[in-house]
């Protein structure tokens, strides 16, 4: 049985046990209910203090009836609430200590600073991926919104250095600033970068004058959410087939199908062999939008004849189960070329 439900149980019987006694007595001795609910407390309390009033034999008879069944429940309420107490306390404890593993034990991993609505968003997408995520947050309100998103957290200040060491800064690939006020933003940037200073960092600006900002303190990309939500209205306007193709592989309007990108390692058998001898097309039903060069440049609509290179990155569209297909092949588990 959860343990609120038996604690409410046990207190609402406990009620019940006193007013029981207190229109016992006021039935049974014509005693005032102020007398009668003295007497109550006092008797299942054991308290020892003397009786009010004389009891009559049947006062007697039920008076000890209230013992035997009152102090049972008084003790017994007694107990679930220090259960309650302890093993609530315990239950922080432990998931706590839990949530510290989890996160001692990531590399690699993308921390999210801020769980409002950008930060919730955010995360939704990276964990589709599947991308580890840490969420450093100070409004515990949000713990429970975490917890049923399962998420790891950090709840606490982002700015402060031992909450983004605590979320494993030195080993992350990626922090994103995404709180609620772009001062709280450039100051978080300034301390993560001094903290890592070869980590990439992307933050959310609320205003055109802050970008310049953030990029000073040393923000690798910055972004604005207004900004380019008056973009994509724009978009829909004067390009409506365009965004919803899109949405289509953005916004996974459609579960099984989105755009990728794939990372070719070096152990991969498609290395230095024609796109038209990959057999992506023919074998994945795959369509290359462009190719991402080593030195960044980037090779749209490439040709058949274009040869697969390492370090190159394939973007890619097409139904989600052969993206995958795709990216063992491209880049296969470390150990099984």
């Amino acid at each position: 049985m959860d343990h609120t439900r038996h604690l409410i149980i046990s207190v609402v019987l406990s009620t019940l046990i006193i007013i029981i006694g207190t229109v016992g007595y006021m039935l049974i001795e014509n005693w005032g209910i102020l007398d009668a609910l003295y007497m109550t407390i006092i008797t299942i309390s054991t308290v020892g203090y003397r009786e009010v009033h004389d009891v009559g034999a049947v006062g007697r008879i039920f008076s000890i009836f209230l013992i035997f069944s009152g102090v049972g429940f008084t003790l017994y309420v007694a107990a679930a609430v220090v259960q309650f107490m302890v093993e609530g306390r315990i239950r922080v404890i432990m998931g706590r200590r839990r949530l510290d593993r989890q996160i001692d034990r990531l590399k690699n991993h993308y921390i999210v600073c801020g769980y409002g609505r950008i930060g919730r968003v955010l995360c939704r997408n990276l964990r589709r991926k599947p991308l580890d995520v840490i969420v450093v947050e100070k409004n515990p309100e949000l713990i429970p919104v975490m917890d049923q998103d399962g998420i790891l957290y950090v709840n606490g200040e982002a700015t402060e250095d031992a909450n983004l060491i605590k979320a494993g800064i030195e080993r992350a690939k990626v922090l994103v600033a995404a709180l609620g006020t772009d001062t709280d933003n450039v100051f978080l940037v300034l301390t993560a970068r001094q903290l890592a200073p070869e980590l990439t960092i992307i933050a959310r600006a609320s205003q055109e004058k802050s970008e310049s900002k953030l990029k000073a303190a040393g923000a690798d990309t910055v972004e604005s959410p207004y900004e380019m939500g008056a973009v994509s209205m724009a978009h829909r306007i004067i390009r409506p087939t365009v965004t919803s193709f899109l949405d289509l592989a953005f916004a996974h309007t459609r579960k099984d199908i989105q755009m990728e990108e794939i990372p070719v390692d070096e152990s991969s058998e498609l290395i230095n062999v024609m796109l038209k001898d990959s057999g992506i097309r023919q074998n994945y039903n795959l369509i290359i939008i462009a190719i991402k060069k080593p030195d960044g440049s980037m090779l749209f609509n490439p040709s058949f004849e274009a040869v697969i290179k390492p370090d190159d990155t394939m973007i890619a569209v097409g139904e989600v189960d052969n993206l995958q297909k795709l990216e063992q092949i491209l880049n296969p588990p470390k150990g099984r070329p």
